[in-house]
């Protein structure tokens, strides 16, 4: 069955003009949804707890700043744009207590719904906006007039109009320019955490590192085994972007392509493909997410050991050294290099 996808002619924005948004969190996502509503016509307001660092950059934009439970007491839609693992006491502390009736719950990523994390009272709209790609490009495009597609869903209707303000919304950040694909809170959920594991994140970077280590083992310059498994990732996954897959081996000699071919099936055999439906397994009966919130609970031991662990592998060392050749890439060293501090206020690409 064909995906169903609306664009600006589907959504009206004057459902989403005549409501008081508030955008809780000024990271990524935050200051994109933020501003395009805002240059959408919107009433939009940010909110941050009082010390946030966030509150001088929304004020400079001339945006009207409240604290969390300020800004939901006052809004009509209120859009979670902080990480999931402080969903929860952030709705049950400053959320919850601003809720009434017909007031909308919006989020960027369905884990926390999904999972149980937030449960909404029966009388509020909950649904779901998702732009498939990091804030600066939303911002970016839709101020160069385009926009970056994105996903949504409604998880709970209580108003009777929950589908034709969610879209409404989609269109104020510029979203139905690109268009936006009609999904469920499970399926965005489930997709993007295996997408995650299985390939964006988890699965590129074990094979990137696999890689560098096996040439290392085999007496190879590091340097030059970097290069070959890392830095020229970015230069294939550009190609994929534009164009897909063919366009990729279009672009790169006969040689690579027949290596693809007849290589790509030896690596992501069987086996492998056996553990991603177990990883999927997981994702889906709620193993993943019970370890998640169990690992934040316990203040993080096992996922901060793993971060540092990763840090100071030869790999990042060797990239490190290397990067300091590449001065345009500088900002992005400095941004990495403070990973030890909290990322309340600093989205993901969702």
């Amino acid at each position: 069955m064909a995906a169903t996808i609306y664009y600006d002619s589907d959504a009206n924005l004057d459902f989403i003009q005549q409501k008081r948004i508030a955008v809780i969190g000024y990271g990524s996502q935050g200051h994109a949804h933020a501003l395009n509503m805002r240059d959408s016509g919107c009433e939009v307001v940010i909110g941050l707890p009082s010390e946030s660092k966030s509150r001088a950059k929304a004020e400079a934009e001339g945006l009207r700043v409240m604290t969390t439970a300020e800004a939901s007491a006052y809004a009509d839609v209120i859009m979670i744009l902080i990480p999931d693992q402080h969903h929860r006491e952030v709705f049950e502390r400053d959320i919850r207590p601003g809720l009434a009736a017909g007031k909308m719950i919006l989020v960027a990523h369905g884990f926390s719904l999904h999972y149980g994390q937030i449960v909404p009272p029966a009388d509020v709209d909950v649904a779901m906006v998702a732009p498939k790609g990091p804030g600066h490009m939303v911002r970016r495009l839709y101020v160069d007039g385009a926009g970056i597609p994105g996903l949504w869903a409604v998880l709970q209707d209580a108003s009777g109009q929950a589908e034709a303000l969610t879209l409404a919304y989609a269109r104020a950040i510029g979203c139905t320019r690109a268009g936006v694909l009609h999904t469920t809170f499970k399926e965005e959920t489930e997709t993007d955490l295996f997408g995650e594991q299985a390939v964006l994140c988890g699965g590129v970077t074990e094979l990137m590192r696999a890689g560098f280590e096996t040439l290392v083992e085999a007496g190879y310059q590091p340097e030059s085994a970097y290069f070959e498994c890392l830095h020229e990732m970015k230069l294939i996954v550009d190609l994929i972007y534009e164009g897909g897959m063919n366009y990729m081996r279009y672009s790169i000699s006969d040689t690579a392509e027949y290596g693809d071919y007849i290589t790509g099936p030896r690596l992501i055999n069987q086996q492998v493909r056996a553990e991603m439906k177990n990883v999927l397994k997981d994702i889906q009966d709620g193993t993943f997410a019970t370890r998640w919130i169990q690992e934040n609970q316990a203040g993080r031991p096992a996922f901060m050991a793993m971060r540092r662990r990763n840090s100071e592998t030869q790999l990042e060392q060797v990239g490190k050294e290397l990067r300091s050749m590449m001065p345009w890439l500088s900002s992005k060293e400095k941004a990495s290099e403070q990973q030890a501090e909290p990322k309340a206020e600093v989205e993901t690409t969702r």
